[in-house]
């Protein structure tokens, strides 16, 4: 698949996923809701809770401060971005960005559901970011960085939008080394077609400029492939 066939791909499945947004029942299913306390899905974000479809908890690992500035990479619901959002406070900010109307829409409704108004939902890219240099603490992102067709650009984009010493906590699949993306085109939608190779990952990370950069895995999600905590600092 080419890039622009790629991103269709991904697109039209998380927009299918946005219209199947059942309001009764949140999205059980899916790796991502299994990452989650039941109580802070219920009680901290409401309907967000209904579109997990991550791969890990970021928020968990991000150990993220009052006043601090956080980027949610593929926001899709707004669920991180709300749980973060509360963690920053009033003094804080969360940012999240997605490339899809529909994901945006639901995002600001769960946004405002959930009593949170130091967020900000913007539309765009992983590849190019719509935030000025240097102008978050940390970079969040959950099971999306593997759906794109070219990881460079996106961690180049990650260093840039990073102050000096702001950190990345990211759940990701990564593919154990020696195990190629599936060239099956039904499939790079689903989490994991795309996944680097481990060291492949980490090696694209510290050329972009991030340092102390570590992937730990934390659960299988299929041949060779595991959801992954991924951590670096920007130098």
């Amino acid at each position: 698949m080419s890039s622009n066939e790629v991103h269709e791909n991904v697109r039209e499945y998380y927009r299918e996923a946005a219209r199947r947004v059942d309001h009764t029942e949140r999205n059980a299913g899916r790796w991502g809701a299994s990452q989650y306390d039941d109580s802070i899905l219920v009680e901290e974000v409401g309907s967000a809770a209904k579109l997990s479809m991550g791969c890990g908890n970021p928020y968990a690992m991000a150990d993220l401060e009052a006043g601090e500035t956080v980027l949610d990479l593929g926001s899709g619901g707004g669920l991180d971005v709300i749980l973060s959002a509360k963690r920053v406070g009033p003094t804080g900010k969360a940012y999240g960005v997605d490339f899809l109307p529909e994901m945006l829409e639901l995002a600001r409704a769960n946004a405002s559901e959930a009593g949170v108004d130091n967020v900000e939902f913007l539309q765009g890219m992983i590849e190019d970011l719509p935030l000025p240099d240097g102008s978050v603490d940390v970079v969040i992102s959950n099971c999306v960085i593997n759906l794109a067709p070219d990881k460079t650009p996106v961690f180049a984009e990650i260093a840039r939008v990073l102050r000096p010493g702001g950190r990345v906590a990211v759940s990701d699949v990564v593919a154990e080394n020696g195990v190629e993306p599936t060239t099956d085109d039904l499939e790079w939608s689903e989490c994991g077609a795309g996944a680097l190779q481990r060291d492949d990952y980490m090696a694209m990370l510290q050329t972009a400029g991030l340092t102390e950069v570590s992937i730990d895995y934390t659960h299988e999600t299929g041949p060779g492939r595991h959801g992954a905590i991924v951590r670096a600092i920007r130098s």
